[in-house]
């Protein structure tokens, strides 16, 4: 990757990580918080625009690398998701820690399949 590829993936990463905090926190102010619904979101949300963006740029377009890898790559997370889990399973809340790590990635690649079938 050459340097103004490694710039677009900063910059879009720059813009991802900030939406990721505020949508967690809109989230679950407005949902129960016996659940990781901010994750949860944020999750499913970049996997189905990642779906769609790859579905209609090559792989070395400069809006792949500022969109697809920098923004969605920031917006989604594994390590909260795996904390989060962890976290529910540790306070007791083992049916919600399983659906959680059940859940998440089910809904992640269906999601990333519809936005990759939506855009084709």
């Amino acid at each position: 990757m050459t340097l103004t590829g490694v710039a677009l993936v900063a910059l879009g990463a720059a813009a991802g990580a900030p939406t990721r905090w505020y949508v967690d926190v809109a989230v679950q102010r407005r949902w129960l918080p016996s659940f990781p619904w901010g994750t949860f979101a944020v999750n499913v949300a970049g996997s189905a625009l990642l779906g769609f963006l790859v579905a209609g740029w090559s792989t070395g377009s400069t809006a792949l690398s500022l969109v697809g890898i920098g923004f969605c790559g920031a917006l989604t997370t594994f390590s909260s998701f795996a904390w989060e889990s962890n976290r529910l399973a540790e306070d007791g809340a083992t049916r919600t820690a399983v659906t959680n790590v059940i859940a998440t990635p089910l809904l992640c690649c269906a999601a990333a399949a519809v936005g990759w079938w939506i855009g084709s």
